[in-house]
This record gives structure tokens, C-alpha cells and sequence, in this order.
């Protein structure tokens, strides 16, 4: 079976983790399209299935592909996840997960969010309000939940990316990042990215 290619944040971030980098409760200051036909750059190969490159289109109300997050979305105000929606090929899946993690951390990747075992017909995410029985992972934070951006001077990329899972992880809420991220790894059939920005100067 051929190999669908997931961002990196699958496998780069449990060594951060494991390297005790994830820094403080203000998000990052430690540590194009948004459904490409390619992958992006940020990218690796090694997930058992047949999807080649990203099917799913990822668009928000509050900013568009490649734009500036809005202030209100960051730790500068209240700080809520911005809306998201996604469309296309779910391929049949049975579960959703959502990972958002930003690159440009000084320390390297740094999750800001990862939420799992939504259901199958979930097609968006309203601020910090999750469907009935939807699980979080301890973030780089390490609190499980949403981290705003709060990036320190400079320009920093967001990439909020959605996986379609052939079947629920049967994690528990609060699950390490490593555990969120192998089941993620081993079940995705589908996967698409929005990414944003924020510029501190």
C-alpha cells in the first residue's frame, strides 16, 4: 500500500517533547493554497495508505490562505481558535483530527492544538466549542487544548491541518502527543492544511 505524505509536526515535534522544549503557557516565545495538489515542505512520508497528496480543502471566516490571523485569535486578546471548515474526499473515514503547529518556533515546531475523534460528518470547528465525545492532546504547552499564537518578533506561519482517520485512536482525553500522534500516523486516509500568519515586530 502506497504512503500518504503528513506534515512533519507527526514527527518532528515528539523529539521537542521528549527534548522538554515545549515552553510556556504563552504559545510560541519558547519554543498558498490550503489544499495543495503537492504537498508542502513541511511534509514526510511513512502513513499506510493510498492517498498520495492532500484531498481536503481547509478555509477560515477569519483569514485566508497565506493572510494574517486576526489579533482577536492570538494572545493578545481573547484568544480563541479561529472557525475552521473543511470539504472533499474523506475516503470513507470514521473520525476526524486536527493539528495545529507552528515551524517558525524558536525551539522548532511547536503544537499549539491537536483534537481528536471527531465525528465522521464533522465538517468545522466553531471557536474553542468541540462536538460530544471529541478528545484533546497535550499541546507543547502541555495543557490539552488550544494555545493562542503569542510568537516573539518576526513573521510566524500556522498550519492547521485536518486528518481524516479510517477509524476513531481510542485515546483517552489528554493523551501525550506521541500517542495522539502515532495513532493519527497509522489511521489517516486524508489530509489538508490552512495556513496563516503572525507578525510581532
Amino acid at each position: 500500500m502506497c504512503c500518504v505524505r503528513l506534515p512533519r509536526v507527526l514527527i518532528l515535534v515528539t523529539a521537542l517533547l521528549v527534548a522538554g522544549c515545549g515552553g510556556g503557557g504563552d504559545g510560541d516565545s519558547d519554543g498558498g493554497s490550503s489544499s495543495p495538489t503537492t504537498p508542502p515542505a513541511a511534509v514526510r512520508a511513512a502513513v499506510p495508505t493510498a492517498v498520495p497528496n492532500a484531498t481536503l480543502t481547509v478555509t477560515s471566516s477569519a483569514f485566508t490562505a497565506g493572510g494574517q490571523i486576526p489579533n482577536a485569535n492570538t494572545c493578545h486578546a481573547a484568544g480563541y481558535p479561529p472557525p475552521l471548515d473543511w470539504d472533499g474526499d474523506l475516503r470513507g473515514a470514521q473520525a476526524v483530527a486536527v493539528v495545529v503547529y507552528d515551524p517558525d518556533a524558536p525551539g522548532g515546531d511547536y503544537v499549539h492544538w491537536v483534537v481528536y475523534d471527531l465525528p465522521p460528518g464533522t465538517r468545522s470547528l466553531s471557536g474553542a466549542a468541540l462536538p460530544a465525545g471529541t478528545k484533546q492532546a497535550l499541546n507543547s504547552g502541555g495543557t490539552a487544548g488550544w494555545t493562542p499564537p503569542c510568537p516573539p518578533s518576526g513573521e510566524h506561519h500556522y498550519h492547521f491541518v485536518v486528518y481524516a482517520l479510517r477509524s476513531p485512536t481510542g485515546l483517552a482525553d489528554a493523551a501525550s502527543f506521541e500517542d495522539a500522534r502515532r495513532a493519527i500516523t497509522n489511521d489517516a486516509v486524508a489530509w489538508g492544511e490552512l495556513v496563516g500568519t503572525v507578525a510581532n515586530s
